[in-house]
């Protein structure tokens, strides 16, 4: 749930003249045209100052324990240095560390990377008793927010009003998140947008390992955290992008529609960020905030508004996989071979839909029952196949076929194995 910077192509303090003119530098910075060759990723652990039920760490203890590569937003004189391995270090709302990687063009090395960043992560941690866990939902300890930026303040006050689903997301879960490159031209964009949102049902049931959430209402999920976000804004989180022929210009339509999460102010943790209740960027654009905010807009106010939409496929100037629970141990390389893998050319791309046309949009049922339902199961069976026949590296070949058995014996990640049929 990191923010995501997105690449400015003006500078601070311009105006926006026109709607037509803000969709235009949306679709320019969320879909960068290019060969399709990186791949990066980001992890998330929970933490704790000892066993998982223990008291989260407070942000003056993991600035302590990050020195030189603490985020500035628990240490704001940090350098906030990239760990070796390349990976920047931030810090989530309920206390959960996240590593973002940089981006390469093979994801062993990718992975490498990432591994070499997580131990040196946990070597930073141990010393001062925080220790992390990988597990996707927190299923003992109650939401509780240590960040107290007036961000995730803005974000707890308009989540609250919807139900408990903020607060969980926000403080008691953790992702395993893949980035990938848009593509070279409009067509692949789209395609990729698309097979993306495809694939994602059952890439959600292969990977769910979150059944238990502290603080959720009853019921049975394969996928608690996925839940959450389900349950969250559907404005804000469920754009209807999966049958999109022109993404950018769809999605920067869509993204100015979204209602506002918070409008900065003053650089304090004391200042009111919230946004009228409702109101969209649109409106802001258009005037009709002028005596609630005072001001029109900025392309900075564009920029960080964008930061502050999660659908289940970001665009960040590259697509963010944001659907999938993080993985226990070190499984998060499976779900990073497979987004690859399935990505590798347009002819892969285009079989990977094809796979998936069955349980294209069937995101409840993929959460709530996961592998037990058998046409969401086989698909998923089939997806991680054709992963595993496309990669090249051999681990990464016996890890998604390892998947794939794993997924037909309707085990999940965590070994447990779900029950036959629909679930209550």
């Amino acid at each position: 749930m990191a923010v995501t910077a997105v690449q400015q192509a003006a500078e601070t303090g311009t105006d926006i003249s026109s709607r037509a003119a803000a969709e235009a530098y949306v679709g320019g910075v969320c879909f960068k045209q290019g060969p399709p060759t990186l791949v990066g990723a980001e992890l998330e652990w929970l933490t704790a100052v000892g066993d998982p039920s223990a008291p989260r760490p407070q942000p003056a203890l993991l600035a302590t324990a990050l020195g030189q590569y603490a985020p500035t937003s628990i240490a704001p004189q940090s350098p906030a240095l990239p760990l070796p391995g390349g990976s920047r270090v931030t810090v989530e709302p309920g206390g959960q560390v996240e590593l973002s990687s940089a981006p390469y063009a093979d994801p062993v090395e990718l992975c490498d990377r990432l591994h070499t960043d997580t131990r040196m992560l946990r070597d930073l941690l141990e010393p001062h008793s925080v220790r992390m866990y990988a597990v996707a939902a927190d299923a003992v300890r109650k939401p509780q927010r240590v960040l107290r930026l007036p961000r995730y303040a803005a974000m707890e006050n308009t989540f609250g009003r919807l139900g408990p689903f903020g607060a969980l997301m926000m403080c008691n879960t953790a992702a395993a998140q893949v980035s990938v490159d848009a593509g070279t031209d409009p067509a692949e964009i789209a395609a990729r947008w698309n097979a993306l949102y495809a694939i994602g049902p059952a890439l959600v049931a292969a990977f769910a390992c979150s059944p238990s959430l502290s603080g959720a209402p009853e019921g049975p999920w394969a996928s608690q955290r996925m839940r959450a976000w389900l349950r969250l804004d559907n404005a804000r989180v469920r754009a209807p992008g999966s049958h999109w022929a022109e993404p950018a210009a769809e999605y920067a339509r869509w993204a100015l529609d979204v209602p506002l999460l918070c409008v900065r102010g003053a650089e304090s943790p004391e200042c009111d960020w919230a946004a009228p209740p409702g109101a969209t960027f649109a409106d802001w654009l258009c005037g009709a905030l002028d005596d609630e905010i005072g001001r029109r807009p900025r392309r900075e106010d564009l920029d960080y508004h964008l930061t502050t939409l999660f659908p289940l496929v970001r665009a960040s100037g590259h697509l963010e996989v944001r659907y999938l629970d993080a993985q226990p141990g070190d499984g998060w390389t499976v779900p990073v071979h497979a987004i690859t893998a399935l990505l590798t050319d347009p002819a892969t791309v285009a079989e990977a839909g094809l796979v998936a046309a069955a349980t294209v949009d069937r995101w409840v049922e993929s959460a709530r029952v996961g592998l037990a339902d058998p046409e969401i199961r086989s698909a998923a069976v089939e997806l991680l196949t054709l992963a595993a026949d496309t990669a090249t590296a051999p681990t990464a070949r016996a890890e998604l076929h390892a998947a794939a058995r794993r997924c037909s014996h309707r085990r999940t990640p965590t070994g447990d194995r779900v029950p036959s049929g629909s679930w209550a």
